[in-house]
């Protein structure tokens, strides 16, 4: 299958079109295929590498600083909402918010500008909402870290095209019990492990997140069951039972500290770690961070939850997220962008990209 994108076009049409390329995680190839061909033929200025399903293109014209857009090309699944609609100014569709309206506006931006104030990079990366090592953007910091350098990285997932800067830590721990089988009809010979997770529920229950506020921005935590399993048959005491806890953690927490907290909240109980991400602190005292603020106009706000942009923090990259469409709508099937956050983002990175300091 081959498909053409013109990167010339109004970035509104050019998310479009890249919706209606079907590109599921791990299912990238088609859509990585037309963005390396389009940067082929339409972008001479740039520099043009693929790895994998990820495609990498910058420009090295020898300016004082570097900027790093990133985007992800793959998808939740599809959910009934293919192809994409277009009604009363509003983009309808599976990856209209997350993120194709944000890759558009990079792919728009990245063939039209060509003699930005800055070097610019752009990553157009596969497999983010899928396991975190299959990640495309983890694999080009192992084999091409020299492509995830800059002064700034702006990660252009939906952010209601407002600065959000930095991301909260992620972690999630399992929490397992033990008990005696018995037949439930002599249950007192027994011990019921699922009982035993009573404590920790309430605890659940209570619990009281922390609010941080971290020059300026304002980041909550969060602690929440998201699993519970247990149970051998309907007649019979469980011996075992486990509970799965997430924790969204503020920036100002490593992940080791995360993790001394669980362990004080959940005394007493055996607890492993899953998994676990650090956090991004905003980085918006950085001079790039801070013109991008200005050319955006707002106030930053503090990104509720975890994205890429903690990959550049770890590497020492001041990084934010900026990108048209609503958050709470990813991974919806009701998935919508109104046109006129498109045309804001392209507008605003456009005068970022473009405007010469002293």
């Amino acid at each position: 299958m081959t498909v053409a994108l013109d990167l010339s076009a109004d970035p509104v049409d050019l998310t479009a079109a890249l919706v209606d390329i079907p590109s599921e995680s791990g299912q990238e190839a088609v859509l990585a295929d037309a963005v390396e061909r389009a940067l082929l033929a339409q972008a001479p200025h740039l520099e043009v590498v693929r790895s994998g399903n990820t495609v990498l293109a910058r420009t090295t014209l020898g300016r004082a600083s570097r900027v790093v857009f990133a985007g992800h090309l793959d998808t939740v699944p599809v959910n009934r909402n293919l192809p994409v609609r277009r009604e009363d100014g509003v983009l309808h569709g599976l990856g209209t918010v997350d993120m194709k309206g944000g890759d558009a506006v990079m792919l728009h931006l990245a063939a039209t500008v060509t003699d930005p104030a800055r070097d610019l990079t752009f990553l157009f990366y596969d497999c983010e909402e899928i396991d975190a090592d299959r990640n495309g953007l983890g694999r080009i910091e192992r084999e091409l870290p020299e492509w995830m350098a800059g002064d700034l990285a702006v990660v252009c997932e939906p952010s209601n095209g407002v600065v959000e800067a930095g991301c909260q830590g992620t972690m999630r721990v399992a929490l397992r019990t033990s008990g005696v089988r018995a037949h439930t009809a002599r249950g007192w010979m027994g011990v019921n492990a699922i009982h035993a997770l009573g404590d920790a529920l309430r605890v659940l229950a209570d619990y009281q997140a922390r609010v941080v506020d971290i020059d300026g921005c304002t980041y909550r935590e969060g602690l929440q069951a998201v699993h519970v399993a247990g149970g051998v048959s309907g007649n019979v005491v469980p011996d075992e039972a486990l509970l799965r806890v997430n924790f969204r953690f503020a920036p100002d927490r490593s992940p080791a500290q995360a993790e001394a907290h669980l362990r004080e909240v959940f005394a007493g109980y055996d607890l492993a770690v899953v998994d676990s991400s650090p956090g991004a602190l905003p980085g918006l005292s950085a001079p790039a961070a801070r013109e991008l603020v200005a050319a955006a106009g707002g106030v930053p706000v503090a990104k509720l939850g975890w994205t890429d942009v903690a990959r550049f923090a770890a590497l020492g990259i001041p990084a934010v997220n900026f990108g048209p469409g609503d958050p709470t709508l990813a991974h919806t099937q009701q998935e919508h962008v109104p046109v006129e956050h498109i045309e804001r983002c392209a507008a605003v990175l456009r005068r970022f990209i473009s405007t010469r300091h002293p």
